[in-house]
């Protein structure tokens, strides 16, 4: 075979950053294999939103997000490179198979698909239309929202009786609604359900439907054995709350006519984790298994790294061919989150404060980020007397330190009211402040604001529109490129996210990267925990909360096809 090597090319590419892909990293890249490992949302999966871990050999207790950042670090150590982004298809060209990221191409023997799963919707009258509303799938992310309500939560698996627990920290009551005879889950996690005093057991029973206004004002429920029906209703101006825990589905559209799928929709895969097609692998919580948990993820994980080593040796001999090392292994010691030089420059900081804001690791990646800015910024901060308008301040100055691309112009309150008096072409409100906005050097509004602090899960986000508006910023494919700039008329996008959602930064990332593609579109961004008023204005009870052009809230995240498809 007479073919090229470039640097896209590698041993093995690992599809999904969860426990699963993780850890296939980890045993590929420590038996010297060249393995970059793909993920769009964030390193770590489902697991991240789980509080404590205690069924981890080894480890008595931990978050799932601080397990799985010490395997990524692991991973990385041994040479493991990483990359945000959206893989839209897996070619099979025999030895070679292609993955497709955007309108870039990677090349490599092997694949291990490690997508996971996600949350199941059950499909009761009303789950559809509630959902944000007041029907919600992340207790981590939503929780905070049914403070002093009535909270229902459907299943009786892991996920249902812990979040349960979870929940017990804002909820006023929760009620269980099990359609089996019992939990079936662990008994050491149904028991901490079982004996919570907020926490009531219901058995045996289906959710018909949820009613309501603009809010759930009424839920129904029958039993499964004799149809008896219980009608749950709110009194006066009052609402509650529904979770869903009722399992998750599969992430296999991207393969679903690749590979061969059971009628669940799950990879399967025979007892080396070796799928339908030659050399590639699935592991974790995307194929047909008994038990789905961390520990047998990781098992999985193991199993299919040790076989494609062989895979890849061999393709190796026969090819002739042999991927390139960009960069050489990092030293045991070292700890750091991320590979840096990775398309998307992705920064993993997923929690920030005024008083510790950028450790040393962190410094390094900003200024590699930092480095591909083409062109200069200016960072307006909108003040006024609060503590957070300090704190923003605070974040900026620190910010610009690590380069001379960026600068900050602030705006004092008194001269944002001679603005607001002045009908100033620019809509300021006091009730926005404080809030960043990004301009380039000639003072040309960029299109994308943070109202608070960006700090959090929104970290990264903010960087990376701060890099996008920078210069050509990530690589797009042309069609979607073209949809952008064909957008004729003004947008205004308004998302409420959390700073603890993990589900929020692919929204804001879609949405800056468009605004800073058409100068019709423009990105506010506000933090619920500085701005409750919105909860109220848009009946917000889920982030993220998207609404354009002051219509009707969309929630969820979206990648950035799927946005664009809102704005036409």
């Amino acid at each position: 075979m007479n073919k090229k090597i470039n640097e896209s090319f590698y041993d093995v590419v690992i599809v999904g950053g969860g426990p699963a892909g993780l850890t296939a990293g980890i045993y590929l890249a420590r038996a010297c294999y060249r393995v970059l490992i793909i993920e769009k949302e964030k390193f770590g999966g489902q697991i991240t939103i789980t509080s404590e871990v205690v069924n981890y050999p080894g480890i008595e207790k931990i978050s799932g997000e601080k397990l799985t950042d010490k395997m990524r670090k692991q991973a990385e150590n041994f040479g493991a490179e990483f990359m945000l982004a959206e893989v839209s298809d897996i070619i099979d060209e025999g030895d070679i198979k292609t993955i497709i990221c955007g309108n870039k191409k990677i090349e490599c023997f092997g694949v291990l698909l490690a997508t996971g799963a996600h949350p199941r919707m059950i499909g009761f009258e009303g789950e559809e239309k509630y959902k944000g509303h007041g029907v919600a799938y992340c207790a981590t992310c939503d929780g905070e929202f049914f403070t002093g309500k009535e909270v229902f939560v459907i299943g009786g698996g892991f996920a249902a009786a812990e979040e349960s627990v979870f929940l017990t920290k804002y909820a006023k009551h929760i009620t269980m609604l099990i359609r089996e005879d019992d939990f079936t889950c662990a008994k050491a996690v149904a028991d901490k359900a079982r004996e919570n005093d907020k926490i009531t057991i219901i058995t045996n029973v289906e959710v018909e439907w949820v009613q309501g206004d603009e809010f759930l004002r009424s839920i129904k429920y029958k039993s499964n054995i004799s149809d008896k029906e219980y009608v749950y209703e709110v009194k006066g101006n009052d609402t509650f709350g529904v979770f869903v825990f009722a399992g998750y589905a599969p992430a296999t559209k991207l393969v679903s006519k690749l590979v061969k799928l059971n009628e669940q929709g799950y990879i399967e895969t025979d007892i080396n984790q070796r799928t339908s097609v030659e050399g590639i692998y699935a592991a974790g919580d995307v194929c047909v298994k008994s038990l789905r948990q961390v520990v047998t993820a990781t098992g999985d994980g193991a199993l299919a790294a040790t076989e494609l080593e062989h895979y890849t040796e061999g393709m190796r001999r026969k090819t002739g061919l042999k991927p390139v090392f960009s960069r050489k292994p990092k030293k045991a010691e070292t700890d750091n989150h991320n590979n840096a030089d990775n398309e998307s420059g992705s920064i993993d900081k997923s929690s920030s404060s005024s008083e510790d804001l950028f450790n040393e690791e962190v410094v390094e990646q900003l200024k590699k980020v930092f480095e591909k800015f083409e062109r200069p910024l200016i960072l307006k901060i909108y003040r006024n007397n609060s503590k957070t308008s300090r704190e923003l301040e605070y974040y900026m100055e620190e910010l610009i330190k690590y380069t001379d691309k960026l600068e900050i112009e602030k705006i004092s309150e008194l001269e944002i009211k001679d603005k607001i008096k002045g009908n100033d072409k620019d809509k300021f409100s006091e009730e926005q402040l404080p809030y960043v906005k990004v301009c380039h050097k000639n003072g040309e509004d960029v299109g994308i604001a943070f109202h608070g602090v960006p700090g959090g899960h929104e970290f990264t986000s903010f960087i990376m529109g701060l890099y996008n508006a920078s210069g050509e910023g990530q690589r797009l494919e042309e069609e979607v490129r073209d949809k952008i700039k064909a957008i004729n008329h003004t947008v205004n996008i308004k998302i409420i996210v959390s700073l603890s959602c993990t589900m929020c930064p692919e929204l804001v990332m879609s949405a800056y990267r468009i605004a800073v593609l058409n100068q019709m579109v423009t990105v506010d961004v506000y933090d619920i925990g500085v701005f409750p008023a919105y909860k109220e204005k848009y009946n917000i009870m889920s982030v993220p909360c998207m609404i354009i052009n002051d219509n009707k809230p969309h929630f969820g995240k979206k990648n950035i096809s799927q946005l664009i498809e809102l704005l036409y």
